[in-house]
């Protein structure tokens, strides 16, 4: 993939953009009730996905071994590059009040005109204090208009934040599709139930902006209300009309609109008109506003913009494996294209003449901070974090460095 179509940072920074709200998770271990514990998860989870909005550019790939790390008040966090084959990525994150891990495996779907990234893998977060665990799968991602039209990506399908060790309870959550006249563009909405499936709280918003929340009994008057007032302004032979349709042919009304929001070559625009805010609710997350040059450079919000910092006390204790230090991105950030091209293809190059030696060793590649083993909630497949990165001990470093 030629650099141009690169951002630059790599996957690994770009994946811990995911904390860049991570106060919404302090604030989760500090409620005393279960429910807005999971309140402030579910807005953590949706808000982890805001920055991607107009980040049309990719991400570097992270080579075998790289590493980042990233200290902020709220929290201390590393990540590593664990598999190549297939890209694995793995994170750890901890703070006085929570704890953040999980690795990520994105698939990429080709759809005709446009692009679909899969994020597989499961994210974890604990919450000490309260002996509680929460687990979820980000939803996909796509890029609409790869091949003519202008980019613009969405994120859609459902998101089941499970606590565990808690009251049983739940939060469903759906990212809507743009869909026709773009009315659900960036919309998310779902219920917080018990371990009886009871309805308990209505979470709404858009992934971009922001989330709140209101009582089931609050949705439901709402809900009431809005059709009430649609049947006022729609006329009765309408109404008739729409109540005697089929599910069949809803069904196929949704993929027709589906149909024409993916052959539209225009980037779709928020429907300002159509903003929900049910009496009663109270705001959980709000987007940080992006600096006034965020277009000017790759639609970065500031915290993004923050990730490659980096002084000299900073340069001299990190990992020699961080992606700070990788000259491709430094190249690309500086605004010299040929030279990070060259750097690239010389690093790429160089992994894949180390992939060669190993796989001629005995022992392989093993990963130095992370190892495979079975996430404790999910009892699935994951990569564990084997702690003593930040005693700063580096020298057991073998000649394997890739820069």
């Amino acid at each position: 993939m030629p650099v141009v179509f690169n951002e630059p940072l790599s996957f690994l920074q770009r994946m811990l953009e995911y904390l860049e709200y991570a106060h919404l998770l302090r604030l989760a271990s500090e409620q005393t009730d279960p429910v807005a514990r999971m309140e402030y998860i579910a807005a953590f989870a949706v808000s982890a996905l805001a920055s991607n909005w107009e980040r049309l550019g990719k991400p570097f790939n992270p080579l075998l071994g790289e590493t980042y790390e990233l200290e902020r008040p709220e929290f201390r966090a590393v990540c590593e590059q664990v598999s190549h084959h297939p890209p694995v990525s793995a994170f750890h994150a901890d703070s006085p009040h929570f704890v953040f891990h999980g690795s990520v495996h994105p698939k990429l779907k080709f759809c005709g005109k446009s692009v679909e990234i899969q994020p597989k893998g499961h994210v974890t977060v604990e919450l000490p204090r309260w002996g509680e665990a929460y687990t979820w799968s980000n939803v996909n991602c796509c890029v609409h208009n790869v091949i003519v039209g202008k980019l613009w990506i969405e994120q859609y399908g459902a998101m089941e934040v499970t606590c565990h060790g808690g009251a049983g309870l739940a939060a469903s959550l759906v990212f809507k599709p743009a869909g026709f006249n773009n009315r659900d563009l960036h919309r998310v909405d779902g219920f917080i139930t018990d371990a009886n499936k009871k309805k308990l709280r209505f979470v709404y918003g858009k992934w971009t902006e922001y989330i709140r929340s209101c009582s089931a009994a609050s949705h439901e008057r709402w809900a009431r209300d809005q059709a009430a007032a649609e049947s006022a302004h729609t006329p009765k032979k309408v109404l008739a009309k729409l109540n005697s349709f089929k599910v069949g042919a809803l069904r196929s009304m949704s993929i027709q609109d589906t149909e024409e929001a993916e052959n539209s070559e225009d980037v779709p625009k928020p429907d300002e008109s159509y903003n929900i805010d049910i009496p009663d609710s109270t705001t959980l997350w709000e987007a940080t506003p992006r600096p006034s040059n965020s277009a000017q450079y790759y639609q970065f919000t500031e915290f993004a913009m923050s990730l490659n910092e980096l002084d000299r006390e900073l340069k001299g204790q990190i990992c020699p494996t961080d992606s700070r230090l990788r000259p491709d991105v430094r190249l690309l950030e500086q605004g010299d294209i040929d030279g990070a091209a060259a750097e690239k293809t010389r690093l790429e190059d160089k992994q894949r003449a180390a992939r060669k030696t190993l796989k001629k060793s005995a022992d392989g590649w093993q990963p130095r901070w992370f190892s495979q083993g079975t996430n404790p909630y999910t009892k699935q497949e994951d990569w564990l974090y084997n702690g003593g990165y930040w005693d700063r001990n580096y020298q057991h470093l073998k000649d394997v460095d890739i820069f």
